[in-house]
């Protein structure tokens, strides 16, 4: 009977262990909530105070508290480590809410970041400050980005779209309110055309006018006709469609002079015109000239795109630009135009100059990180903005048919906008019994 009791604890051991060891191979999210956040909490505990002084994290005690060590305490004097106000466990990692000592800065902790990592063994340390004194150490317990998983709740909401996850386990979301114009580079197969279908999937959820400038004849974006308001396919198109903007910009501001506000957010629920997203696939397409008749077409693109990147966030138009390559390459205004687009993700290139290019004038650490995307993660990328911080993201792989059958389903949130009727794309019909389109999308690299 012993031999059995023993046969049994020995068998349901190996097969606790073979257990856990599958779940940090597949279901790494389970494995760390079992195993690794408690081992990681502990580890932390324990070793917080020697880490924090071996990584030259503290600094030397006031005068008041030396002298009470000293005499009333009778213990020796050591070097003050930042307080530790929070530590909160999450499906993906463990963060801690720090309160600086006087003489440091949430650049040293920034600094110490990999050792920080390696001495509590886990996948990344990030450091984000929260408000003046105060950060948060953001910690991965594993590879978030490997498999990607978008955290609960994660929804589009007013004008922020959540389009991929973050290295840290939270969602990064397109924001147009606070980054109204961003550029989107990659080369081929990165992930860029994914990335866009998750922000049209989202936005075909709001009640705002989407605006397609697909000059491949429309191959990505002519799938999505339900939800868009206007589509140009063509350079000439575009043109045309560009100028209907301006002019619809300069209209917002005659009305927003009228009523003596600043903004189209101020203006009372009523009287605001719906936002208008513009999204262009391939730029380098309304930029590049065959013959010396394209020329003013060129132009009257280029002033159009820069007019607008200038200005139009005020009246509630917002740029969303995408290409391999946007350099001084593709000619005059190129940088002119780039400089306005401050939201920036850089997906896998074919060269560090493309990577400084997005990212070298916002957040110049960045430019390495994007050099170094494996071609094996489609839809990594780096994200920043003029704000100097960025991280890495991953979008979730999304089929075109997914964002067909959401544009489909959200077709009836296209706004009343007579100024863009004459490009309102064709509508392909719809099967009733199976809510997909009967034109078979045509395959995207990209």
């Amino acid at each position: 009977m012993a031999d059995l009791t023993m046969w049994l604890e020995a068998t349901g051991a190996l097969a606790g262990a073979g257990g856990l060891g599958y779940a940090k191979v597949r279901t790494p999210r389970v494995y760390w909530s079992l195993v690794g956040l408690p081992v990681t909490w502990g580890r932390f505990t324990i070793t917080y105070r020697s880490t924090m002084d071996v990584c030259g994290l503290t600094v030397q005690p006031s005068r008041l508290r030396a002298f009470l060590a000293r005499n009333v305490v009778r213990r020796e004097v050591l070097p003050v480590p930042p307080k530790v106000r929070r530590v909160r466990g999450t499906s993906t990692g463990l963060r801690v809410t720090l309160r600086l000592p006087a003489g440091l800065e949430p650049a040293d902790l920034m600094a110490a970041s990999e050792r920080l990592r390696h001495a509590w063994g886990v996948h990344s340390v990030m450091v984000a400050e929260t408000k003046p004194g105060y950060v948060e150490l953001r910690m991965t317990g594993y590879d978030v980005l490997s498999r990607v998983r978008m955290p609960r709740g994660a929804r589009p909401e007013g004008l922020a779209v959540p389009v991929a996850l973050r290295e840290d386990g939270s969602a990064f979301v397109r924001d147009y309110r606070k980054v109204p114009m961003a550029l989107t580079l990659g080369a081929n197969n990165s992930g860029k055309s994914v990335y866009q279908r998750n922000l049209i999937k989202g936005l075909a959820r709001l009640p705002v006018a989407l605006v397609g400038i697909d000059c491949k004849r429309g191959v990505e974006q002519k799938a999505y006709a339900p939800r868009l308001s206007a589509l140009a396919t063509t350079p000439d198109d575009a043109a045309s469609l560009l100028d209907v903007l301006v002019a619809e910009m300069e209209s917002r501001f005659d009305l927003l002079s009228s009523r003596g506000v600043s903004d189209v957010w101020e203006l009372p629920a009523g009287l605001r015109p719906v936002p208008v997203v513009v999204l262009v696939d391939e730029v380098a397409e309304l930029f590049l000239i065959s013959s010396k008749k394209d020329e003013e077409r060129r132009e009257r693109i280029v002033t159009a795109f820069i007019r607008l990147a200038q200005m139009a966030r005020a009246v509630g138009i917002y740029l969303e630009v995408c290409g391999q390559r946007f350099g001084s390459e593709l000619g005059r205004g190129a940088t002119m135009l780039r400089a306005q687009l401050t939201g920036r993700v850089v997906h896998r290139v074919n060269d560090k100059q493309t990577a400084e290019m997005g990212l070298a004038d916002v957040a110049p650490d960045a430019v390495m990180a994007a050099g170094l995307i494996p071609a094996e993660r489609p839809g990594m990328a780096v994200a920043a903005d003029s704000s100097g911080g960025w991280a890495k993201i991953r979008t979730p792989h999304t089929s075109r048919d997914e964002v067909v059958v959401v544009c489909q389903e959200f077709a009836h949130l296209v706004p009343d906008f007579p100024a863009l009727d004459p490009f309102r794309p064709h509508v392909p019909a719809v099967a009733p019994a199976l809510g997909v389109s009967l034109v078979k999308p045509l395959p995207v690299t990209d």
